[in-house]
């Protein structure tokens, strides 16, 4: 069995080496839907694999996160990180580019490291996330599997919030806490 949590998020970025010179030289946003996909083993005590209100507390810290803030690739000149960093209270600079494929990626990263640590009590069998679907568009979305998260070297932990970002999030010292394993 398979649930899904839908959030959503507005961000804008600029994704480098792409094809087009619309995405590849201008800052653009887009109204992103994430779908998170989980599976269990079991069901837990409330016939569930997850409880949704689970999901609020540090998976939704994480997405919202990119809400209206701007994404920024590490590799990006300096000066112009520093532009963003200075003129901007929220953004994420990001250890690969910005893209629909890299968001689906990270999240799932982010989410299976956060489900790894975390102590549930209500009897959840081995809740897993199968997948992320990251829309990028109307009509267009990237979908990240398990299987998929070596198809990029990608750590987590070089994901940097700006503070703003880390002062919004609800339960954030048990988040630093979660993401520092």
């Amino acid at each position: 069995m398979i649930i899904r949590k839908k959030f959503k998020f507005e961000g804008a970025h600029i994704v480098r080496n792409c094809s087009t010179n619309r995405c590849k030289k201008s800052i653009h946003g887009h109204s992103y839907i994430v779908e998170v996909f989980f599976t269990s083993n079991k069901l837990d005590n409330g016939y569930m694999i997850l409880d949704f209100g689970l999901t609020k507390k540090h998976i939704e810290n994480i997405i919202d996160s990119f809400d209206h803030a701007y994404s920024m690739w590490s590799e990006e000149k300096e000066e112009f990180k520093n532009f963003f960093k200075t003129n901007s209270e929220r953004w994420i600079e990001m250890p690969v580019s910005p893209s629909a494929e890299s968001y689906s990626l990270m999240f799932l990263k982010f989410i299976d490291h956060i489900l790894k640590h975390t102590t549930f009590s209500n009897a959840e069998g081995d809740v897993l996330v199968t997948s992320v679907r990251v829309h990028e568009t109307k009509t267009g979305y990237a979908e990240a599997f398990r299987e998929d998260m070596e198809l990029i070297e990608l750590d987590i932990k070089k994901v940097v919030f700006s503070k703003e970002v880390i002062n919004e999030w609800k339960e954030k010292d048990e988040l630093i806490k979660i993401l520092s394993f």
